[in-house]
């Protein structure tokens, strides 16, 4: 069974996305609340520290926030799917403004047990909203042409990905006027205000968060173990965040290496810029392909670029080739997210972004630590091939399946929207 958009955009553009009735004040709402994430990260850091005065205690607290938030976010968007996002967003966010303020006032104390604060980040963590897979999941039930959602999601994509890079600024500013756990009450104030401001957004209220017609009855065909689109789009996102976890190690190991540490934060605002000019290129141009192939096709193209990286002369190439890899980076994770999208009914949709969402963290985590146990004691330019390795056997092992279901005439199966 072919799935075919209902309605056509005469014009799919990035204007006629923004022009759909209420996405503007959806997705700024919902950006205004995905912003804490970029700062709270670093605001608990940079407190617990100066609360303990210890590294060991600002990384397990860090840690123990960000594996609850990664191990627990698949089960707070299934919340979404069963009761809506108005009626789990707000207790969610509530509950996590709440902890990120209790967190805020106990590192401002130095009497606090860090394993009091471990505890408190675990549970902020556990109760992160899921603002991302809910955006998403509102765009597609705004957008029923294939086309505009494709360039939604790309969209939204590097939006996300500026967020993480404005977040940190905005914490630099404030802690040249306020001690660093300050940072952890505007995250909260963030959080709270932009989720209140999503959920009672007509797009919201209208019902356009809220199971289709039908949908229930679609959702239980799905139910059970995921469909081969959405484990495929999980691979492969767990294996972009592979890639993208162990490069900042190692082009760090590659700057030392050349004794240009100043050629760090130029690598990594190049990856940045890279990937999003190829998220709106890739949002902007009508692909042939179906999104099962096309992802397979990226995070190949990603992983070659990477093992290719590490045979860079000077950082100067490294540089260059750090932003080729970048032009791949957003246009594979937003086509993990359409494939998602498209595997599943309009029910699961969070749930299944979630998934690819939490695949991908994972990737990011465990990557991060496999990348500081082969630098020095492998070449670096081995590092950089096996860091690449996960993306190109993930795109290997996605490629010949997806262009199986992609073959108009398999009934009985949702096939890949083109």
């Amino acid at each position: 069974m072919s799935v075919t958009s209902p309605v056509h955009s005469p014009a799919p553009t990035y204007a006629a996305v923004l022009r759909t009735p209420h996405a503007r004040r959806t997705f700024g709402a919902a950006l205004l609340g995905r912003l804490s994430y970029g700062t709270a990260p670093l605001s608990l850091i940079l407190s617990v520290k100066a609360s303990t005065g210890s590294y060991a205690a600002a990384g397990t607290v860090m840690a123990a926030f960000g594996l609850t938030g990664v191990l627990l976010s698949p089960a707070r968007a299934a919340l979404v799917d069963r009761f809506g996002p108005r009626r789990t967003l707000v207790p969610l966010a509530t509950a996590y403004a709440l902890l990120l303020t209790v967190l805020a006032v106990a590192t401002a104390r130095p009497t606090t047990p860090a394993l009091a604060l471990v505890v408190l980040a675990s549970c902020a963590g556990g109760l992160t909203p899921p603002l991302g897979p809910v955006t998403r999941a509102l765009w597609s039930a705004m957008l029923p042409d294939r086309e505009l959602l494709r360039r939604a999601y790309s969209l939204d994509t590097v939006a996300e990905e500026l967020l993480f890079v404005t977040g940190p600024l905005l914490v630099g500013l404030l802690l040249r006027y306020a001690a660093a756990p300050a940072g952890l009450a505007v995250s909260a104030g963030l959080v709270l205000t932009g989720t209140l401001a999503l959920v009672t957004s007509p797009a919201v209220r209208g019902g356009a968060g809220e199971r289709e017609p039908g949908a229930p009855e679609r959702a239980a065909v799905r139910r059970g173990a995921p469909g081969p689109g959405l484990l495929g789009a999980a691979v492969v996102a767990a294996a972009v965040g592979m890639c993208l976890g162990a490069v900042e190690l190692l082009v760090i190991a590659f700057a030392d290496g050349h004794h240009r540490p100043g050629a760090v934060p130029w690598a990594m605002a190049a990856l940045s810029a890279g990937s999003a000019v190829g998220g709106l290129v890739y949002g902007a141009v009508r692909w042939r392909a179906s999104t099962a192939v096309r992802l397979s096709v990226l995070a190949l193209c990603l992983g070659a670029v990477l093992a290719a990286t590490g045979l860079s002369p000077h950082p100067y190439a490294l540089i260059g080739w750090v932003a080729l890899g970048g032009l791949f980076t957003a246009p594979a994770i937003t086509s993990a997210y359409l494939l998602a999208d498209e595997s599943v009914g309009a029910g699961q949709r969070t749930r299944a972004g979630a998934w690819v969402n939490t695949a991908f963290n994972a990737g990011t985590t465990v990557a991060t630590a496999g990348a500081g146990l082969l630098v020095g004691r492998l070449p670096l330019s081995v590092c950089f091939a096996v860091a690449a390795l996960p993306a190109v056997l993930a795109a290997v092992g996605t490629l010949v399946p997806a262009g199986v279901r992609a073959r108009p005439g398999s009934a009985g199966r949702v096939e890949p929207v083109q």
